[in-house]
């Protein structure tokens, strides 16, 4: 298990002074890429390697978001690599280890030259410690759609969309897709299915179905076919 400690900065609250969920989902990220970088499997070897890990998958729970000043200590393991496939939880608690939020990823390492999987090299079978997962009510990796839906104004990808692997990165899409939220929807569950990298100057075209308790932002292109489908829970 590797861990960090911090601070909940006014930077990363919403107007109620909450950590708001792209934060959360920073945290998440900079854990899994400290762990990569202490382990000497960071960006670089993953350059020099001709690799990238892309996210497949989210499911992230939240029993509370900390408020502005709160320390917290924010964690990840990951539990299984298999084939060209990395399962990985994360975490968040308090001052007093209570759990703040909890997550399941899963990533896919692809190839960079080609855009294809590839197996997971040794280096990396050695480094990653697997560990047991967390404990927490895992939800199917396929979101169901509900039908329909209403077309909302498009996004076109701008350059603070994008990552080091310059595509949009997966907070983005996260972040992106909650703009399209009824007013005052407390985020309880976010689950998220990629399909495909979108990269500067694409057009993200969101499709938003609502149900009783959750609603649905598909951002397709502009041929229909999605870069993401997120759900977000109460």
């Amino acid at each position: 298990m590797y861990t960090f400690e911090s601070r909940i900065r006014y930077s990363e609250t919403d107007s109620e002074g909450k950590l708001t969920m792209a934060s959360l989902i920073n945290y998440f990220q900079d854990c899994s890429t400290f762990q990569s970088e202490d382990l000497g499997l960071g960006l670089g070897y993953l350059r020099e390697m001709h690799m990238v890990w892309v996210l497949s998958s989210w499911q992230i729970v939240v029993e509370r978001y900390p408020a502005l000043g709160e320390r917290v200590r924010i964690g990840t393991l990951p539990y299984a690599l298999k084939g060209f496939l990395g399962y990985r939880n994360f975490f968040m608690t308090d001052e007093k280890g209570e759990y703040l939020a909890r997550a399941n990823s899963l990533w896919s390492l692809l190839d960079t030259r080609t855009n294809k999987p590839v197996a997971i090299p040794d280096a990396m079978m050695e480094g990653y410690q697997l560990e047991e997962k967390l404990e927490m009510k895992y939800a199917p990796r396929k979101i169901v759609v509900p039908p329909g839906g209403i077309q909302r104004e498009s996004v076109v990808v701008k350059q603070h969309h994008l990552d080091t692997n310059h595509h949009v990165n997966n907070q983005q899409f996260i972040d992106i897709a909650m703009d399209y939220l009824p007013e005052c929807f407390a985020v309880g569950q976010v689950r998220a299915e990629y399909k495909r990298q979108a990269f500067l100057g694409d057009v993200l075209m969101p499709r938003v179905s609502e149900e009783a308790d959750r609603v649905c932002v598909t951002l397709e292109n502009q041929e229909g076919s999605p870069y993401v489908v997120a759900e977000f829970g109460k």
